[in-house]
């Protein structure tokens, strides 16, 4: 009796790495491409029927040039489609990234510079109900825990760097313009970055997230 096809699904807003990871995926056996997409809307286009892995980018740049987060994807997956595994594959080997993926709901995580084979072991691991690091990220990680390194808390690891940045200069006190002059940002990208913040942090308005920010340490 042979094993059951693992349908995947690839997340990914770079079209030649994307076609090139369909392409070697579409090569195993024993798994399938049903679907691929560069952002959440083409993603909620081709899941309507649930595929058993997703392979998730970790930022993602939507058509009208702003940047998603694959970790809220992974989230909104994680309450809406349970069911599916995501498997983050990305360029980010930062640990607060890994540990982000990880919290959100992410059931592997592994570097782009993978070799084939671990990409394969590692859908086939993820949709066997398994949790997996590739082996850089593993090795990282081991390292922390045989140093004795504590591990520093990052505030809000669901924010981006540049997300967590500008909040902590709204947490103290600045306005948009003041932000947009030291970061060197335009206007508007300030204003998407904060919106960003609160939607991600589900805080009501700017009052809100400066208490927020605060209570965690930001805009000292």
């Amino acid at each position: 009796m042979t094993d059951p096809v693992i349908e995947v699904v690839v997340v990914d807003d770079h079209p030649v790495f994307r076609l090139g990871l369909v392409g070697l995926l579409d090569s195993l056996d024993g798994i399938r491409v049903t679907g691929q997409a560069a952002d959440r809307a083409g993603l909620e286009r081709v899941i309507t029927v649930s595929p058993h892995v997703i392979l998730m980018d970790l930022h993602l740049d939507t058509p009208s040039g702003e940047s998603e987060s694959g970790i809220e994807l992974t989230r909104w997956l994680q309450h809406t489609r349970p069911e599916i595994a995501v498997l983050v594959i990305t360029m980010s080997d930062d640990d607060t990234s890994v540990a982000a993926a990880m919290r959100a709901g992410a059931r592997g995580y592994l570097l782009k510079a993978a070799a084939p084979d671990e990409v394969e072991r590692a859908i086939r691991a993820v949709a066997n109900g398994e949790m997996i690091l590739g082996a850089q990220v593993a090795a990282r990680a081991m390292a922390q825990v045989i140093g004795g390194r504590a591990a520093v808390r990052v505030p809000f690891p669901e924010l981006t760097d540049r997300e967590r940045e500008v909040l902590d200069l709204v947490a103290r006190g600045f306005d948009n313009a003041t932000i947009s002059q030291r970061l060197v940002l335009s206007p508007k990208t300030v204003r998407n970055h904060i919106a960003n913040v609160l939607a991600k942090l589900s805080l009501k308005d700017r009052a809100a997230a400066i208490i927020a920010a605060r209570e965690a340490g930001l805009g000292g």
